[in-house]
């Protein structure tokens, strides 16, 4: 589906990882388990880890989970966007039943057919890592195995940049997305640093 480009959304708990989907995985948790020592030293070592609950990420975090150490802890928040009629279909099999409707989902506020938005999807999740940043230990660092347009999401929010821009995030499959947050003293996640978007691991 990935490299179809076909939407792989998560109302339903879609496809395993193929074979080069593993491999990307184990590079990906390869990747994780430096965090802290050599790539980006200043970091603390990954030491928690939750994962949307979907096939596929479940199985990538479980590959991140043997190399840290660590159990995998599902939300339902970081599942991916629910595409609705669209579930399936490639951006030209959209295009051609749906015309404009696309390029009106990606500009941020209006719903697949029958399934969510961008900023939809940015208010579940940012709600999942609101409760991650509020509850996490300070002392280590928590990876999400999340998707596309969750990720986009999140960092777009953390960014205060509109939903209208999320689509530009580049988001490389199994790359990193490292972003520090503290907490605002209304209990909101607040952006330190975003100290990587899209860092490939599949190299």
């Amino acid at each position: 589906m990935t490299e179809a480009r076909a939407a792989c959304g998560g109302s339903l708990p879609g496809p395993s990882l193929t074979a080069r989907g593993r491999t990307q995985a184990a590079r990906a948790a390869d990747a994780v388990f430096r965090v802290g020592k050599d790539l980006w030293p200043d970091l603390p070592r990954a030491g928690a880890l939750v994962a949307s609950p979907t096939a596929r990420t479940l199985e990538t975090a479980a590959a991140v989970g043997r190399r840290i150490g660590q159990h995998v802890r599902p939300d339902e928040r970081f599942t991916e966007c629910d595409f609705g009629a669209w579930e399936g279909l490639t951006p030209a099999q959209i295009a051609a039943d749906w015309p404009g409707e696309r390029a009106a989902w990606a500009a941020g506020t209006d719903p697949a057919p029958g399934g969510e938005s961008y900023a939809q999807v940015g208010e579940r999740a940012w709600a999942g890592l609101r409760d991650v940043v509020a509850e996490g230990d300070p002392t280590v660092t928590t990876v999400v195995a999340a998707h596309l347009v969750v990720v986009r999401a999140l960092v777009g929010r953390a960014l205060e940049a509109p939903a209208s821009s999320w689509r530009r995030v580049h988001v490389p499959p199994c790359a990193l997305t490292v972003l520090r947050f503290g907490l605002g003293a209304d209990g909101e996640p607040v952006l330190a640093e975003a100290t990587a978007v899209g860092f490939p691991t599949d190299v």
